[in-house]
């Protein structure tokens, strides 16, 4: 045995050092925390805040450990997660919109730790807590808009080919083009098939006499559009979520429609369905001076491209159907006050085509009416012959409507608002960006700090209490070598919470489940490797010959038998999702770990025992 390379006991020595370095923080509970950061530009987290927020505590009585500034964020520690959610309320209400108050939990591993990366492993929301939402995504909504695109651009180009008396709406089989004759048909389809190059146009009914086209959107561009949707809305949604402040959210998409929200640590669930289902945005649109608008709301006539909108309060206002701006060219919204009358405002800055859009509506609109148009979604669930049916109600009405007095574009007031809340609430709902498509929570799932920490002391019972019985097992069965093996699986254990360390994984209750298969799966190679060795002496081979050919025998059967295995945990991670997923990264981890230290390990180890003496018989 003393022909063992020395440079192989170097690397199990150097493996376990750094193993049980990059572990140890893992055992270090996290503590529970608010952090304040700035969400606007002219705020700065500096020692007046902290000044502010002590106050806030103190003024309350709520009880603190300490208040922190690290890394441009306020970070103030409490005891017990009942001062923490009653600290976040209360800096929420002093601090104001200007700065972005959240529930955290804070690392109490040492700072010279987290200098070198040895941090905790992240903890799913089954361990620590939280929220877990499954949310339906509203594609036949974007079909819709996108079809009124497509009938005002086909109005645009009729304008631009001087086409006269067509007459172009939305219709149960797509959008009907009425037009006065069949040589005036064929000139509109060709212009459509031309210029719109997503449509497919065909002859469609004869309606009071005069032909019809039919334009029905490609079918490859309703999968760009469903595809591109799914991806914009989880990046609205990952933006609204960072402006609740969430610690290591997961935001998934799941099939074509459907989007997996996790929340860790999160408790107040109103809050996040708030910001997370919450679809309102402004429309701006011109005011229709042409139209009386009593005379609008009596008879029900308004022209094509107009319709009727009314305030909160009952008023009615004809306005255009093309929007001048829409929430998606919004680069920035804040709660104001207007200078003149000393009501809410919400101050807006547009990117540079709302801008343009702006610029180009206020030079040839001075003096005439632009109106504010909320637009909410909110969602209704209904009980139908038992079942539950989920539908929403689209709700819009203006909220300001004003004379154009000069020109502006890219930065302007919307007043009209409620109350202060009101104005704060929509500039952030505003500042986190407007969903491409409307979602609905359909499944919602909390999980209380409490649940999360009894997983947890359920999932180290299960580990502790598997291991306990492979190691009183091998160790009796083995004498030894089975003490050996059991010091391996304990090593295993050990890298496996390292790697996770080290690659920030996080750690589920299937992950747990993962481990646990795997101490039981890692004592198999030591098992082929004792009995190849009981084996070999048996045989008559020396103690020495024997250790060295049971190691070497039983080699290519443990990666074998360790790589068909790997192959299909590496399939559940591509293919698989949520706790399948967590399960198979714990287990394919756990696989290649147990390879090292199964045979690696435990050679060395008999090296160091066994090398210098003089063996008559071996104690397996």
């Amino acid at each position: 045995m003393n022909d063992y390379p020395r440079w192989k006991h170097i690397l199990v020595a150097l493996v376990a050092v750094i193993g049980v370095l990059y572990a140890i923080p893992s055992l270090y509970q996290k503590q529970p925390a608010v952090q304040v950061l700035a969400s606007r530009n002219n705020a700065v987290v500096d020692e007046a805040l902290k000044e502010r927020a002590l106050q806030a505590l103190q003024e309350r009585k709520i009880e603190f450990e300490r208040v922190d500034i690290n890394d441009d964020r306020l970070l103030a520690l409490f005891p017990n997660t009942d001062s923490q959610l009653s600290a976040a309320s209360a800096l929420r209400t002093d601090l104001g919109d200007n700065y972005t108050v959240a529930l955290n939990l804070a690392s109490t591993v040492p700072e010279w730790m987290r200098m070198i990366g040895a941090n905790s492993m992240p903890l799913g929301l089954d361990l620590q807590g939280g929220v877990h939402f499954l949310m339906q995504v509203d594609q036949k909504s974007v079909l819709l808009a996108q079809e009124q695109r497509y009938v005002d651009d086909i109005r645009s180009l009729m304008r631009e080919k001087e086409i006269r008396n067509v007459k172009v709406d939305r219709g149960a089989q797509g959008i009907i083009v009425q037009v006065a004759d069949e040589e005036e048909r064929d000139a509109v389809a060709a212009a459509i098939g031309a210029n719109l190059l997503d449509l497919n146009v065909a002859d469609g009914q004869t309606v009071s006499g005069s032909p019809t086209l039919v334009a029905t959107v490609k079918p490859e561009r309703i999968k760009e559009i469903a595809d591109n949707t799914i991806k914009q809305n989880v990046g609205t949604l990952r933006n609204r979520i960072n402006s609740l402040g969430v610690a290591e959210p997961m935001i998934v998409q799941q099939g074509d429609s459907r989007i997996v929200v996790e929340l860790p640590g999160l408790q107040d669930t109103a809050e996040a369905k708030k910001m997370l289902g919450a679809t309102a945005t402004l429309d701006y649109r011109a005011v229709d001076e042409s139209v009386n608008v009593a005379d609008a709301v009596r008879t029900g006539s308004v022209p094509p491209d107009s319709r009727i909108y009314y305030f909160k309060d009952g008023r009615p206002a004809v306005l255009k159907k093309k929007v001048i701006v829409t929430g998606d060219e919004l680069v920035d919204a804040s709660s104001s006050t207007d200078q003149q009358t000393g009501t809410p405002a919400v101050s807006v800055v547009l990117n540079s085509t709302g801008a343009r859009s702006m610029l180009d509506f206020t030079s040839r609109n001075v003096g005439k009416g632009m109106a504010v148009v909320l637009v909410e979604r909110i969602p209704e669930v209904r009980i139908v012959d038992g079942k539950e049916v989920r539908s929403a109600k689209i709700e819009e009405y203006i909220i300001s409507l004003a004379t154009i007095r000069g020109v502006f574009s890219s930065r302007f007031e919307t007043t009209g608002l409620e109350s202060a809340k009101a104005a704060s609430e929509l500039a952030l709902l505003l500042r986190s960006g407007s969903l491409a498509a409307p979602v609905d929570i359909v499944q919602e799932r909390v999980i209380g700090s409490t649940l999360g920490a009894d997983n947890i002391r359920k999932g180290m019972h299960a580990v502790i209490l598997g291991m306990l019985l492979v190691v009183v097992f091998v160790g009796i069965y083995y004498k030894v070598f089975g003490l050996i093996a059991d010091v391996a699986l304990l090593m295993n254990l050990v890298l496996i919470v390292a790697v996770l360390s080290i690659f920030q994984a996080t750690l589920t209750l299937p992950g747990i489940a993962g481990i646990v298969l795997t101490l039981g799966m890692a004592v198999d190679a030591n098992v082929l490797i004792c009995e190849r060795i009981r084996e070999e002496a048996r045989n008559g081979m020396t103690p020495f010959a024997a250790i060295r050919a049971g190691y070497e025998k039983a080699w290519s059967t443990i990666l074998d038998a360790n790589v068909t295995t790997l192959i299909a945990t590496l399939s559940l991670m591509t293919f698989g999702s949520g706790p399948i997923r967590g399960f198979a990264i714990t287990l394919s981890i756990g696989i290649l770990t147990s390879m090292f230290t199964s045979v690696s390990g435990t050679h060395s180890l008999v090296a160091l025992i066994f090398g210098r003496s003089k063996l008559k018989s071996l104690p397996i």
